[in-house]
């Protein structure tokens, strides 16, 4: 795919860092459409490797880099996304999208050595696109509706561009990012203040230090839900754990299993969060989404494919 120069106008090869300061973009655009950094740092690398194919005057003729570089990646995510439905339906047990810490909590990230913070140009901008109740209501989205949504209401593409990436007319475009605004609008819980969900975060904590069930019912909405990702590869609930009293006492049980238990207050996708650490090593990471003064969401990340930026013991770093 190229993007043709203007008639009789000379171009030249764009300088390596010119496109390798695309990066930070497309990684950013590729996690809000993937929910997977893992997956989004494939989809980067697949795009820079279908750049350096090209030949020179295929180069040269491209009027705007950072456009074809985002166009492919969108494509190469657009095709993930349709594989990932399939691999997500043989998944074992709940399938959450991969937490991030804030910039200071960074370990492991993309490009990290796995002993410091990784290049902050790698980082994926914290903001309200990417927290966590965000990403669990772009999952259920169609992939087009998800790529028209994404490239629209998140990075401002207009819809001429939009449809050339999806494959659909402009109309169509602008359909699917109405259908996905409505979920958000269906699924989306009144904004608190960071304050406040710092705060009923920390006291959260300290009531499950304490093994204290009445004040986790408190604090928990009647109707809370609590959703744990292991992957088959750490222990955690299959199906969803519903109600404010169930949810305490899984909780409980969870520290009685796990003594010497850590609990830290942390950033997870730009909101209060914890991270439970047990032998030293990060176990889970654990976002929350609150309504009326009550956590009404869990989110408990436990899969350690999933955890790269939360602990040293990262495996690309070894």
């Amino acid at each position: 795919m190229n993007i043709p120069s203007e008639p009789g106008q000379q171009r030249s090869v764009p300088e390596p860092n010119v496109i390798v300061g695309e990066r930070r973009q497309l990684i950013n655009l590729a996690y809000r459409l993937l929910g997977s950094l893992a997956e989004a740092e494939d989809a980067v690398q697949e795009t820079y490797a279908r750049w350096y194919a090209l030949s020179r005057t295929q180069q040269e003729a491209v009027a705007s880099p950072g456009a074809w570089l985002t166009t492919v990646a969108s494509r190469v995510c657009l095709d993930l996304l349709g594989s990932a439905r399939a691999r997500r339906e043989r998944y074992v047990g709940e399938w959450i999208p991969e937490p991030l810490p804030d910039r200071g909590e960074w370990i492991g990230g993309p490009g990290g050595d796995g002993g410091g913070p990784s290049d902050p140009a790698d980082r994926v901008t914290l903001d309200e696109s990417v927290n966590m109740a965000f990403l669990v209501v772009l999952e259920a989205m169609t992939p087009a509706e998800r790529v028209a949504f994404v490239l629209h209401d998140v990075f401002r593409y207009p819809f001429p561009e939009v449809a050339e990436i999806v494959g659909r007319t402009p109309a169509a475009c602008r359909q699917l990012a109405t259908s996905a605004r409505r979920r958000i609008r269906a699924a989306q819980a009144p904004t608190v203040p960071r304050g406040a969900q710092a705060g009923l975060v920390r006291r959260f904590k300290e009531a499950w230090e304490a093994r204290d069930i009445a004040a986790l019912v408190a604090l928990l909405a009647p109707d809370a839900t609590m959703t744990a990702d292991g992957g088959g590869l750490a222990g955690a609930a299959l199906r969803p754990v519903r109600g404010s009293e169930r949810i305490a006492q899984y909780l409980i049980h969870i520290a009685d299993k796990a003594p010497g238990l850590v609990l830290l207050e942390r950033t997870v996708n730009g909101r209060a969060g914890l991270v439970a650490q047990h032998g030293g090593r990060t176990a889970t990471v654990a976002a929350f989404e609150l309504a009326e003064g009550r956590i009404t969401r869990i989110w408990a990340v436990r899969n350690p494919e999933k955890l790269r930026p939360w602990t040293e013991d990262d495996p690309r770093g070894a």
